[in-house]
Parts: C-alpha cells; sequence; structure tokens
C-alpha cells in the first residue's frame, strides 16, 4: 500500500487537551517497541500530552484492558498496539479476530474510540514493514491519528450543532 492510499490527517485536528490512552501487547516486543513509539510519535504531533499507559501479555488480552480503561473515566481515546504473525496451527484466526471483533466491540458499547495498532501478519518482515521509524509506515501512529480524529468527531456530535452538518477539524463529516 502506498501512503497515497492511506486517509490523510485533516487540517487543524488536534490532540490538545484530550486524555488518551496507549496500551500494548508484550509478544514480539522489538515489534511492539516500534509501534509504541509509532503511536507516541502520532499523539506527540497533535498535541496530545497525557497518556495513561498498560500492558497486557498478548493481543487477545488488549480487549480486556481496553474496556477496562475504556469505562474508567479516565481517557477520551485509546491506541491498543499488539502483533500477531501466522505460524502452523489456527491460533492466528482465534488471537486476530477475536482481538478486532472484541475492540470493535468495546469502542461502540463504551463511546471510546479506539484506534486499532494491532498488526495481523503473515511473517516478521510485513510487521518490520508496518512498524517502521518516523517518516515510515508506522500503523501505531496511524492509530494515534484515528483515535484523536474519531474522538473529536465523537465530541462535535455531542455538542450538537445548529446546521444539519457537523463541522470537525478537517471539514464535515455529515
Amino acid at each position: 500500500m502506498s501512503s497515497e492510499d492511506r486517509a490523510g490527517v485533516p487540517d487543524g485536528l488536534t490532540g490538545e487537551g484530550l486524555h488518551v490512552g496507549l496500551i500494548h501487547a508484550r509478544w514480539n516486543t522489538d515489534i511492539i517497541e516500534r509501534l509504541v513509539a509509532g503511536a507516541e510519535r502520532g499523539y506527540e504531533a497533535l498535541g496530545v500530552d497525557e497518556i495513561v499507559r498498560a500492558s497486557v501479555p498478548g493481543s487477545f488480552e488488549l480487549p480486556f484492558a481496553a474496556k477496562a480503561m475504556a469505562t474508567s473515566g479516565e481517557v477520551d481515546a485509546i491506541v491498543v498496539v499488539g502483533v500477531v504473525i501466522r505460524g502452523e496451527t489456527t491460533h492466528y484466526e482465534l488471537v486476530s479476530e477475536g482481538c478486532a471483533s472484541a475492540i470493535q466491540a468495546t469502542q461502540l458499547e463504551t463511546g471510546v474510540p479506539i484506534g486499532f495498532g494491532v498488526l495481523t501478519v503473515e511473517n516478521r518482515a510485513q510487521a518490520l514493514d508496518r512498524s517502521e521509524e518516523a517518516g515510515g509506515h508506522n500503523v501505531g501512529e496511524e492509530a494515534a491519528l484515528v483515535a484523536v480524529e474519531m474522538c473529536r468527531l465523537r465530541q462535535e456530535f455531542e455538542a450538537g450543532s445548529d446546521d444539519d452538518s457537523v463541522e470537525a477539524p478537517g471539514g464535515s463529516y455529515l
């Protein structure tokens, strides 16, 4: 996927004043560290300066931690970071599908947006390609931008509007 295929960041999007979460799994530590650094870069680029952090054993545990954090009232948005690399058994499908479905359900149930920074890849090389340093492709960084954007969208809907559209940084979402 080229950088032109990825969603851009809306002009004026800011994370200033937000309290955000960052939860990471501990499997595949070297790749996790790269994704966490990316998420931190994404948050920092948008002016976020208050991050609540947590770690869990693996990607399957991310939804539980995300729900606990989302329902705590301490955060406006969350990023989850994990790595699931296909192996020789069906474990990959169970973990990746279970994690993705439960994260989606958690954000819909709680109303707290969750940026999905979980890599589900065929091999280690693909994971490295999706967790690059600053200026490269990093799914953790992208997840942070998404979490802030969706948080601002939710805030705009909660605030209401006198006309038929809801304006958020970067333009109308309706």
